[in-house]
């Protein structure tokens, strides 16, 4: 005649699938937007940052984590590189304590071969400089 409490709840308790996959539902949306919002901007950025300090070759004007400024004067091996501060004053620094690269060296260039002549790409070099120092002259006198 009276159903008992502890009947009552253990009916209920046995519910359908449904409602537990609905009570899981927010915190699978939960953890999708965390993923969108957080990890891949975070892994992205992580990427960027191991191109970055892989692609440091000398000459680059680089900021340390610490906020120093100094241009990139030797690669030391793949952890660490060699800067100047000013001048003669030089640090060893971690290439992963690096936050930017503010301006792109040279490439390296190549070293001429023994008995290659040097004067030949000398007089080259004098040839290309003039030209360019009389065309800024003609467009100055424009």
């Amino acid at each position: 005649m009276f159903v008992t409490p502890a009947f009552a709840q253990a009916a209920a308790a046995g519910g359908d699938a449904n409602s537990m996959l609905m009570s899981l539902l927010p915190f699978a949306l939960i953890f999708v937007i965390m993923y969108f919002l957080i990890l891949r901007p975070q892994q992205r950025k992580v990427k960027e940052h191991a191109e970055l300090v892989k692609n440091i070759r000398r000459g680059d004007t680089i900021i340390t984590s610490g906020g120093l400024v100094g241009k990139v004067t030797k690669v030391v091996d793949d952890d660490q590189i060699e800067f100047e501060l000013a001048d003669g004053v030089r640090a060893r620094q971690m290439r992963q304590m690096i936050t930017g690269v503010r301006a792109k060296g040279e490439p390296v260039k190549d070293v001429p071969e023994k008995g290659k002549g040097k004067a030949k790409d000398k007089d080259a070099d004098d040839k290309a400089e003039s030209a360019k120092d009389s065309a800024k002259d003609d467009t100055a006198s424009s």
